[in-house]
């Protein structure tokens, strides 16, 4: 099973909410997720509710059957100096070179760098073991930069190790590479059925693949809830008016004859069945587009009422139940 799950998509369907539900998800039954935000956002307080996250491990959930949620928010600045530390034994020199605008005058104009450090901080979560020798997380999940820049986000450590060919620069790029592009590792994309959004997955799965870094499953959010069966879908398309004022009829909204309330119904009725039913058409289009990916896809419905923490354990459940045990 995938330890590193990296969950990206197109601005606006909802990456962050899926990435929240997800981490939720993966911790019920006692296990322990750890949840990244590498954008600075700190969209994953504002969804469960609580203030900035630091640049520290903090516990901010706790899922249904007592599994714990931590989440952590990348600073660049601080993961340089922690990177300094770890591999040239630069701590009070760093913390110098921070007083004097080194640091961040390094992650600002080398973007390459920042991406190096995000990643590198993540996959160190992914492999980090406590004294009792087991993995600190059964899981970390990611909430990742957008569709249209995560496969350069994480194959950047591969431009690295080609630059710096040995020493500690190298050696910690290859093994950030060696954990994104193994088994440890899946790629989720979050869609909309919505042609934009469906052409951006089915592009990122293209580079992702090219790339030789591993695809997970593609999440379908804010699915709309079917109000009509297809029988009813097909009257709608082909506005069958007689056949809708019947319908009316019988569910004793008025008789069908003209200047009845049935009839007085049918228009408005009419044009949102009609919507309704492009709607639908729309989306099996989208959906036939997507299942040429050949991945496992998972829908997540539209909540009427915006995402607040009871919906997104609302969502987590959901996904809990499509996710493969």
């Amino acid at each position: 099973m995938s330890r590193l799950h990296v969950v990206s998509g197109k601005g606006g369907t909802g990456k962050t909410t899926v990435a929240a539900a997800l981490a939720l998800a993966l911790a019920t039954e006692g296990r322990r997720t750890l949840l990244v935000e590498v954008e600075g956002r700190q969209g994953i307080a504002q969804l469960f509710e609580t203030e900035a996250l630091p640049y520290e491990e903090r516990k901010i959930a706790v899922a249904p059957g007592g599994g714990e949620v931590y989440a952590l928010a990348i600073d660049p600045e601080l993961a340089l100096l922690d990177y300094l530390q770890m591999f040239y034994k630069m701590g009070s020199a760093g913390r110098a070179l921070k007083k004097i605008g080194a640091i961040d005058f390094a992650t600002t104009v080398a973007p390459g760098l920042r991406d190096v450090l995000l990643t590198g901080k993540a996959c160190e979560a992914v492999r980090r073991k406590g004294k009792d020798g087991r993995f600190a997380y059964d899981s970390v999940v990611m909430d990742a930069p957008p569709t249209g820049r995560i496969t350069r986000f994480l194959n950047v450590n591969d431009e690295v190790a080609g630059l710096a060919r040995v020493g500690p620069i190298h050696n910690q790029a290859q093994a950030v590479m060696r954990v994104l592009k193994s088994p440890e590792t899946a790629v989720h994309l979050v869609t909309l059925l919505e042609e934009m959004p469906v052409q951006e997955t089915m592009d990122g799965i293209a580079e992702l693949r090219a790339e030789g870094l591993p695809t997970g499953a593609v999440v379908i959010n804010m699915v709309r809830p079917a109000v009509l069966d297809a029988a009813a879908v097909g009257i709608a398309a082909t506005q069958e008016r007689a056949g809708i004022a019947q319908v009316l009829a019988r569910a004793g909204l008025g008789a069908a004859h003209a200047g009845g309330r049935a009839e007085q119904l049918v228009e408005p009725l009419l044009e949102q069945a009609h919507e309704h039913a492009e709607r639908v058409s729309l989306e099996r289009v989208q959906r036939a587009e997507l299942s040429q990916l050949n991945l496992l896809t998972h829908e997540l419905e539209m909540l009427p009422n915006g995402v607040d923490l009871a919906g997104l354990y609302r969502l987590a459940a959901d996904l809990r139940k499509q996710w493969p045990a």
